[in-house]
C-alpha cells in the first residue's frame, strides 16, 4: 500500500479505545466464574504486550518455595514440549504456516502488525530439536535436529515405538528407537487434518490413548464466531479421534474454539484440554477453559458460551445444539490464552501440587488491562478441580510494560520439573522447588 494514512487512523483508534474490564481477572477463574453482559464495540480491543526479549541475566519469577533456571535458550520460537521416556526433551520450533490467501484485509493488516510486536509473525523454523541433560543439572548440555523440513508442527506423542507429530495438516508417525538423538527415516502419513486457505487455528495438539490404538487430535476454529461461515467449519473447533487399526476420523467432541493442550487425568483417567473461547464481545468476555471431553459433547461454539449464554452475532442460530450445550468444568480467565496443559505425577514437588493441573497462559490481546502471561497451577483432587489457581511463574511482562517472554507449552520432565516454553523469550524454563 502507498498510503497508510487510513490504517494509521485504525491502528490509532484500536490504541485509544474506551472499552476496559468491569470484574478482575480472578473473577472468571474456576468451575462458575463471573459472567457479565457482553459489551461488543465497532473496533476490538487490542491491548498485546509488545515483545522484548529477556536481557542478559534475566528470567522469569517464580512462586516463592520455587526456583526457575534455564533449561535450554537461544531457541526460535519453541511452542511445544514433549518429554521422552528416557528423559530426552522434544520442543516444536514453529509458526503459523505462510498465509495462502492473499486477499487483502484492513482489520488482517492491522492485526498482523499488533501480533508482529508481539513476536508472533517470525517464520516458522518447521523443527523439532531434541535437548538432553546428560548430567542432570537441570540445563540441557545436548541440542540436536530432531525432525526437520516439516509443516508447521506443534503436538507430538509416542506410543509404542512411534512418535506421531501434530503438522498443522496432518499427523505424521515416524519410527523411534530409544536414545537416538535424530530421525532419518520417512514419516508416514497417519491421516489429514483440516487445513486449507484460511486456517485460522493453526495449531494441532495430538496425544495418544493409554492403551495405544487411538489418537486424539485438537482443532481450532476457522474463525472466531463462524464469520467465513459455517461451511469452513467442517472438522473444526474439535477434539477429533484416530482409530490407528482402521484410520477412521470422527469427531469426538466439537464446540471447542480452539483447543490445545490435550492430557489425561491420573485419576479419574479422563481426557482434558484447554481452550481458547472467542473474542470481542468486551474485556470480561470469555473466560478460557480447561474441561474433561465427553465423548459426543458438545461445548457450545460458535452459537453458545458456557452452557447455554447465547453469541447473539451467529447467524442463523441453533437452539437445538445449544439446549443440550455442555458446561466446561474450570474457567481460566477471560482471554488469558491458556495453551499449555499437563497434569503433574512426579514426586519432586510437595504432595499437594500430585495430579493437579499447570497451565501455559499465553497473555491476552483483546483485553485491558491484560489477563495471563503467566503459569498457573490448579490444584485437583479426586481427578476434579479442588480450588483456586496459584500463580507458578510470573514475571513475564517488565516494568517497561513490554513482554519479555510469553509462556505456551508445559510438561514435567523425568526429574519431576516442570518445563515451560517461552516463545517470545525463545527459551526452555525449568521450575523446581528452592533448596
Amino acid at each position: 500500500m502507498k498510503s497508510v494514512s487510513l490504517p494509521a487512523l485504525f491502528v490509532l483508534l484500536l490504541v485509544t479505545g474506551c472499552e476496559t474490564a468491569t470484574l478482575t481477572a480472578e473473577q472468571g477463574y474456576g468451575p462458575t466464574p463471573q459472567l457479565v453482559k457482553p459489551n461488543p464495540t465497532l473496533l476490538p480491543t487490542v491491548n498485546i504486550a509488545e515483545a522484548s526479549g529477556w536481557a542478559e541475566g534475566q528470567k522469569p519469577t517464580a512462586a516463592t518455595g520455587f526456583s526457575v533456571g534455564a533449561f535450554a535458550t537461544g531457541l526460535d520460537h519453541p511452542r511445544w514440549i514433549h518429554v521422552l521416556p528416557n528423559g530426552d526433551v522434544l520442543v516444536a520450533e514453529t509458526n503459523k504456516p505462510p498465509k495462502k490467501d492473499k486477499s487483502f484485509s484492513l482489520r488482517g493488516w492491522v492485526m498482523g502488525l499488533f501480533m508482529a510486536r508481539a513476536g508472533a509473525e517470525v517464520p516458522s523454523a518447521n523443527r523439532i530439536t531434541l535437548l538432553r541433560d546428560g548430567d542432570g543439572d537441570g540445563v540441557a548440555e545436548t541440542r540436536s535436529t530432531f525432525l526437520e523440513n516439516l509443516n508447521s508442527p506443534f503436538g507430538m506423542t509416542l506410543s509404542k515405538g512411534t512418535l506421531y507429530v501434530a503438522n498443522t495438516d496432518a499427523i505424521m508417525g515416524y519410527l523411534y528407537n530409544e536414545g537416538e538423538t535424530r530421525i532419518r527415516v520417512r514419516g508416514q502419513k497417519i491421516a489429514d487434518l483440516p487445513a486449507g486457505p484460511i486456517n485460522h487455528h493453526w495449531t494441532k495438539d495430538v496425544i495418544a490413548s493409554p492403551h495405544g490404538t487411538k489418537l486424539y487430535a485438537t482443532i481450532g476454529s476457522n474463525s472466531n464466531v463462524a464469520e467465513n461461515g459455517i461451511e469452513a467449519e467442517a472438522n473444526r473447533a474439535a477434539v477429533l479421534q484416530i482409530d490407528l487399526a482402521t484410520r477412521n476420523v470422527r469427531t469426538f467432541a466439537s464446540g471447542l474454539r480452539n483447543p490445545n493442550g490435550l492430557s489425561w487425568q491420573p485419576q479419574s483417567g479422563a481426557l482434558w484440554v484447554a481452550v481458547n473461547e472467542r473474542d470481542e464481545i468486551g474485556s470480561d468476555l470469555v473466560p478460557d477453559y480447561m474441561t474433561s471431553v465427553k465423548d459426543g459433547g458438545f461445548y457450545g461454539w460458535p452459537y453458545s458460551y458456557f452452557g447455554k449464554h447465547i453469541d447473539t452475532r451467529v447467524k442463523p442460530q441453533r437452539p437445538d445444539l445449544v439446549q443440550n450445550a455442555l458446561v466446561p468444568d474450570y474457567a481460566l480467565g477471560p482471554h488469558t490464552a491458556s495453551l499449555g496443559l499437563t497434569f503433574y505425577t512426579g514426586q519432586l514437588f510437595p504432595k499437594e501440587y500430585r495430579y493437579g493441573a499447570f497451565v501455559g497462559q499465553h497473555g491476552s490481546w483483546n483485553r485491558r488491562p491484560r489477563s495471563g502471561y503467566k503459569v498457573v497451577f490448579v490444584p485437583f483432587a479426586n481427578g476434579k478441580p479442588a480450588g483456586r489457581p496459584k500463580d507458578i511463574l510470573t514475571g513475564f511482562i517488565g516494568p517497561d510494560d513490554k513482554a519479555r517472554g510469553r509462556p505456551v507449552g508445559v510438561a514435567v520432565d523425568r526429574r519431576g520439573g516442570l518445563l515451560v516454553a517461552d516463545d517470545v523469550g525463545n527459551a526452555i524454563w525449568r521450575i523446581t522447588p528452592s533448596k
